[in-house]
């Protein structure tokens, strides 16, 4: 990477952390105390296999090969960076990019978990995005349900023999709509409409969630696959250690 390359990737670095610091104190994941406890609790058990999955996942790729760790941290950081520029959607909740369709495709979705757990504790604690009590909920729905969606879509795709670059951007661009999906779906198990029940207010909250969420989840897609094609540039030898250039070089 040349001197103006680096001043490139630098500049487009710092103005993702600065636009991904700035406080938003009414944009939330799910925020702190909207859902009941029951809620809470469900979830966050509901998601302890995959963080221990993930747990052996990333411990057996680090052992197998060390250099993995600059893309983990990467695909980490990605996360961070790009889930918290968000837009208030709905009451109690936001619509913003998830970044975990990336950490799916390298790493597989297990270790994506662990990933989108300390990010949503980095961003629950220091930025007010999201809340301790909806921790489970809320990874589930970006850690959990996105990264699994994200990864089969990969594969399916691969089986297809469909173009690599579209597989990329579909598996992103479809993890993050899943993502709302789900979210959509707790918020509806939580509130249930007076008339229509459950179906009735997922409905209500993804015709809100819609509007904002389709265009982020396409502009994911495509970021994911710009990301993947730099990778391809210049950081061969830590895609070759993950098998994913021997894999995916059509």
């Amino acid at each position: 990477m040349n001197l103006k390359q680096k001043k490139i990737v630098g500049t487009a670095a710092v103005i993702c952390l600065l636009l991904g610091i700035a406080p938003v104190s009414n944009a939330m994941h799910i925020m702190e105390g909207y859902l009941p406890g029951k809620f809470c609790i469900f979830w966050g058990i509901i998601c302890i296999p995959f963080l221990i999955a993930g747990f052996f996942s990333i411990r057996k790729k680090l052992n197998n090969n060390r250099r993995t760790l600059t893309l983990l941290a990467m695909a980490g950081a990605f996360v961070f960076v790009i889930s918290s520029l968000k837009i208030p959607s709905v009451s109690g909740s936001c619509s913003h990019m998830t970044g975990t369709g990336l950490g799916a495709i390298l790493f597989g979705p297990s270790a994506v978990s662990i990933l989108g757990i300390i990010v949503l504790l980095f961003q629950a604690i220091l930025l007010a995005h999201g809340g301790l009590t909806t921790l489970g909920a809320n990874t589930f729905s970006m850690a959990v349900a996105g990264p699994f969606l994200s990864f089969g879509i990969f594969m399916l795709c691969k089986k297809c023999r469909l173009n690599r670059k579209v597989s990329v951007f579909l598996a992103a661009c479809l993890g993050d709509l899943f993502t709302y999906c789900i979210t959509a779906f707790q918020l509806a198990l939580a509130y249930p409409s007076e008339s229509g029940g459950i179906a009735a207010s997922a409905v209500k909250f993804l015709g809100v969630f819609a509007p904002t969420q389709v265009p982020l989840a396409v502009i994911e897609g495509l970021i994911t696959l710009l990301i993947i094609m730099a990778l391809e540039a210049y950081a061969k030898p830590e895609l070759k250690s993950l098998g994913f250039i021997k894999e995916e070089n059509n």
